[in-house]
C-alpha cells in the first residue's frame, strides 16, 4: 500500500515550492528525497537532539513540519511556525507529546505513522519477554562478577510454552506480538482495553477484563497508547494482582507504568520480572533504581529502531506532508 501510494506522488503548482521543516537532520533519506522532489528543506542542526529554541525558530512562517523527535508539539509550537502552517506529520506511532485538539482547533491536518513500525516492535516485545522470562540480564550479571555456577536448580526461568499471554491493548502491535507467538506454542491468549476488537476475530484470542487479565496472566504485554485514562495504568493496585511468576513487558510509553511501585514490586519479589522499551524519563538517568535490580531488563527505546522500519516511518511521515500540502487526505492521519 505504501510502494503504491509513492508510486504515485500529489501534484503540487510547478510554480510553488513550499517550505518544509525537518526537525531532526537525522531522519532517513527516504523521507528527504520524497519532499525534496516537491519542496524546499530545511533542516535542523543540532546533535543529538536540536534545541527547542532552534525548532521554533526555523519553524517560522514554513508550509509544513515533520516533527521528528518527541519534543513538546503544542500551542507555542504552532504559534512560532506561524499562519502558513498547512500540514504537520511526525514520525511516530504514538503521539502523547502532541496536543491533538490543539492542532486540530486551527484545522491543520495531522499525520502519524502507525503499523509500519508493528513488526519491529513485536520483534523487540517477544525478545524482551525472552529475556525477562531467562533471566538474560541477571545472567550476564552472574558471569561479570564470577558468580557462575554449575548445578541443576541454578538460574531457572519462565517457559512461553504453554503460558497464559495477556496484551493490554489489541491493536497492530499487539496482534503482531501474538502473530510471532504461535510457535512458541502458548497455552492461552488474553486481551483487554475499552471494548472487543472485530479484529480479534481471526485470532486464538479472549477478550477480558483488566483485571482478570493481570490475575491469569503470565506474560503480561502493554501496547497500548498514553492517554490521561493510561497513565500508571500498571500501577501498585495492579502490581499486586499479578502473579507472583508474572513478567511485565512495556513497548509502549514509560508514563503507562508507575515506575516506583514497579521497582518496588521487583525488589520484593513480588512478580517475577520486568523487561521495559520505554521509561520515564528518557533516556533513564545512569543512576536510577531500575537499573540497579537483576531482574529488570532495560533497553533504550529499540523498538522501531531497525533500517527498514525508520526508512518507512520517514517515507510515510513525508507523503503525509506532500498529501496536506495538495489538499488531498493524508496517508496516515491522526483521528
Amino acid at each position: 500500500m505504501l510502494a503504491r501510494a509513492l508510486k504515485d506522488l500529489p501534484k503540487l503548482s510547478s510554480e510553488w515550492r513550499p517550505k518544509v521543516l525537518v526537525t531532526h537532520c537525522e531522519i532517513p533519506q527516504a523521507g528527504l528525497d520524497i519532499l525534496r522532489q516537491k519542496c524546499d528543506v530545511i533542516l535542523t542542526e543540532g546533535l543529538p537532539q536540536p534545541s527547542r529554541e532552534e525548532v521554533l525558530r526555523l519553524s517560522k512562517d514554513v508550509d509544513g513540519i515533520l516533527w521528528a523527535n518527541h519534543e513538546k508539539l503544542n500551542a507555542e509550537a504552532l504559534d512560532a511556525a506561524g499562519p502558513r502552517l498547512k500540514v504537520i506529520s511526525t514520525m511516530s506511532a504514538g503521539i502523547d507529546y502532541v496536543d491533538v485538539q490543539e492542532v486540530k482547533k486551527r484545522k491543520i491536518p495531522l499525520g502519524y505513522t502507525p503499523t509500519v513500525l508493528n513488526d519491529a516492535v513485536a520483534d523487540v516485545a517477544v525478545g524482551l519477554a525472552i529475556a525477562a522470562g531467562r533471566r538474560f540480564h541477571e545472567g550476564q550479571l552472574k558471569i561479570a562478577a564470577s558468580e557462575w555456577e554449575r548445578r541443576p536448580q541454578w538460574m531457572l526461568g519462565r517457559d512461553i510454552k504453554g503460558s497464559t499471554v495477556g496484551i493490554i491493548g489489541l491493536g497492530g502491535i499487539g496482534r503482531a506480538i501474538i502473530e510471532r507467538l504461535q510457535g512458541f506454542r502458548v497455552g492461552k491468549y488474553l486481551y483487554t482495553g475499552r471494548k472487543p476488537k472485530p479484529e480479534a476475530a481471526n485470532l486464538p484470542v479472549a477478550f477480558v477484563s483488566f483485571e482478570d487479565l493481570l490475575r491469569e496472566s503470565d506474560y503480561v504485554f502493554i501496547t497500548c497508547p498514553l492517554t490521561p485514562e493510561t497513565k500508571h495504568l500498571i500501577n501498585r493496585d495492579a502490581l499486586a494482582m499479578m502473579k507472583p511468576t508474572g513478567i511485565l513487558v512495556n513497548v509502549a510509553r514509560g508514563d503507562i507504568v508507575d515506575q516506583e511501585a514497579l521497582f518496588e514490586a521487583l525488589k520484593n519479589n513480588q512478580i517475577f520480572g520486568a523487561a521495559l522499551d520505554v521509561t520515564t524519563p528518557e533516556p533513564l538517568p545512569a543512576d536510577h533504581p531500575l537499573l540497579k535490580l537483576p531482574n529488570c531488563f532495560i533497553i533504550p527505546h529499540f523498538g522501531s529502531a531497525t533500517v527498514q522500519s525508520r526508512s518507512d516511518m520517514a517515507a510515510v511521515a513525508a507523503l503525509n506532508i506532500l498529501q496536506g500540502l495538495a489538499g488531498e487526505p493524508l496517508f496516515a492521519p491522526v483521528s
